[in-house]
């Protein structure tokens, strides 16, 4: 059990959400997390526009978008797979498809299949990198990014991979 679902458990759903919402980075540029599964396999965030989160030309700055797809898939994963394995973030890329304007959310979702295929790959390798996308879409439903994360995991009693 990771140290976020050991809080989880004792304060609530409603109180992890609070608290991440208040954390400095998410506060100042106005992301809420509005829902995390009991099971931390389904997570979503939002952000309206307001003054201190737009950029020259009055749209979400692109920082603030990253931003709020930034730690979750790592988080998920440490939940779901367990003080056993090391999960860190590696890589992002993010495309800018269209201005974000009001409010914009990204819905993250991980599968057990997903959880368990990492765990066995990362029980036979050194490392696993695995791959995930998000969407930020706008209040329409219009794609305004899309954000590739790749993770870092290893099993915490083995050695790390050269080159991670």
């Amino acid at each position: 059990m990771g140290p976020i679902h050991r809080y989880h458990s004792l304060m609530g759903k409603h109180l992890i959400l609070k608290l991440m919402s208040l954390w400095p980075p998410f506060l100042g540029a106005g992301i809420r997390v509005k829902r995390i599964s009991r099971d931390f396999t389904e997570v979503d965030v939002e952000m309206k526009l307001r003054v201190w989160n737009q950029n020259y030309v009055g749209v979400h700055f692109g920082g603030s978008l990253y931003a709020m797809t930034d730690p979750f898939y790592m988080l998920m994963m440490m939940e779901n797979l367990g003080r056993e394995y090391i999960v860190w973030d590696k890589a992002a890329t993010v495309r800018f498809k269209r201005p974000g304007r009001g409010r914009v959310r990204a819905e993250f979702r991980i599968t057990r299949d997903q959880v368990e295929a990492i765990r066995d790959q990362a029980n036979r390798e050194a490392k696993v990198e695995p791959v995930f996308q998000v969407r930020v879409i706008d209040a329409e439903g219009t794609l305004v990014a899309e954000v590739e994360k790749t993770l870092y995991v290893r099993r915490r009693d083995r050695p790390a991979a050269i080159g991670t």
